[in-house]
């Protein structure tokens, strides 16, 4: 017990420290961006194709780095991806150009899929009575990793744009540090497997999603999800700078907000929403939930407005980890690594897709051109994708 609360220690700080590397760069993207291009229609670009770029990379990675440490075990895989992140930002933070920037983003990208380990391993030391929670802990792990990098990045970048980068490499490498003392390994060398070359490809990982047809609902729903939360770091910056003239810092406060409630969501509301309600119900209610939340932030038109609706949709963020537990559970131990590397692929998929789409839909909808202002656009597709989440749930009924 006491080995497996220091490995959920760990996990935790890890998975936080993936999302404060996110987080720091959201704020100032568009500024960050200027400095290199001047047209604010290519600077809308670019900032698409960075948040997309960190996906695409997790999505290729994720795959690999859940069949080796199905092999090797947890623990090397997690230690080798934190050691190089901290050299990564420290290569981003001295990045004289648009390229070698882009080209961190790329290494950042594949030590970022470490979270497809990370979840291997809350699987592996949870059971039927804790494993919603412990999902639900990773949650609250993104929520804080959204708290401090907002606002590292808004503090450490007053005094410069590489302030933030070398503070996220430290703390990189003196996790690395901390695990290689501390943490133990979760898969028993009986449990381990060998690599199956054919099982790697992002693509066979994705296959796998239809051979699946007993959680295949299941998978759709998890990627769906997927699809529309990305919206938010996907547009979020621009959407609110365009809207209600938001500055850098008045962004960075915002996202903050939005990580602390998704950290009490998932890390309180969890152990108190689905054992009341259920794991499929939490999932149900939460597709609608996000349906409504969205068109709300599409139809905003005060800024304040913005933090009525996180609060009132954070209720519904408990939908998540409830569906990890629910796809969780239908899967043996030993496919584990492998069930959270395909769940980590469809994520990385969808975060692939959404920033090229939300951005492309707002440009559209705000070009000083357009027949239809409608900077909300991104959100009513948000919507959209939500009910469609809903509409599959009620063809499935609960096992």
């Amino acid at each position: 017990m006491k080995n497996s609360k220091a490995g959920l220690i760990f996990i935790f700080i890890t998975v936080t420290l993936d999302m404060i590397g996110i987080g720091l760069v959201i704020p100032s993207l568009p500024d960050i961006m200027r400095r290199f291009v001047s047209s604010e229609t290519s600077v809308s670009s670019y900032f698409g194709y960075f948040i997309s770029l960190y996906a695409l990379m997790q999505f290729l990675a994720s795959p690999l780095l859940g069949a080796l440490s199905d092999r090797f075990g947890r623990r090397s895989v997690l230690l080798v991806s934190l050691l190089v992140a901290g050299f990564d930002y420290l290569l981003m933070a001295f990045a004289p150009n648009l390229w070698i920037l882009f080209a961190g983003r790329i290494l950042a990208g594949l030590t970022g899929a470490n979270i497809t380990v990370a979840m291997a391993y809350i699987a592996d030391v949870s059971d039927d009575k804790n494993r919603a929670a412990n999902f639900g802990m990773i949650g609250a792990a993104f929520g804080l990793g959204f708290i401090i990098g907002p606002a590292i990045g808004g503090l450490l970048g007053h005094y410069g744009p590489h302030y933030p980068f070398l503070m996220a490499a430290g703390m990189n490498l003196l996790n690395f540090l901390f695990g290689l003392f501390i943490l133990p390994e979760s898969l028993p060398q009986e449990k381990r497997r060998q690599v199956d070359i054919s099982k790697i490809n992002p693509l066979s990982s994705l296959k796998k999603v239809f051979d699946a047809k007993h959680i295949l609902a299941f998978l759709i729903i998890y990627f769906l999800f997927s699809l529309a939360g990305q919206t938010h770091p996907s547009i979020w910056t621009l959407y609110t700078e365009k809207r209600f003239n938001w500055s850098t810092a008045e962004v960075g406060f915002s996202l903050a907000v939005v990580g602390l409630l998704s950290a009490v969501a998932q890390g309180w509301l969890t152990r108190v929403i689905i054992p009341w309600i259920g794991e499929y119900k939490s999932v149900a209610y939460g597709s609608l939930g996000y349906a409504v939340a969205f068109a709300l932030f599409g139809l905003a038109n005060e800024g304040w407005m913005m933090y009525v609706v996180l609060i009132f949709s954070s209720v519904f963020w408990v939908a998540t980890p409830a569906l990890q537990s629910l796809i969780s559970h239908k899967t043996p131990p030993h496919e584990q690594g492998e069930l959270q590397g395909t769940l980590v692929s469809l994520a990385s998929l969808a975060a692939i897709i959404t920033p090229i789409v939300t951005t492309k839909l707002f440009a559209m909808f705000t070009a000083q051109r357009t027949d239809v202002y409608l900077p909300g656009a991104p959100y009513f597709f948000a919507a959209i994708v939500s009910v469609v989440c809903w509409l599959i749930l009620l063809r499935k009924k609960e096992a």
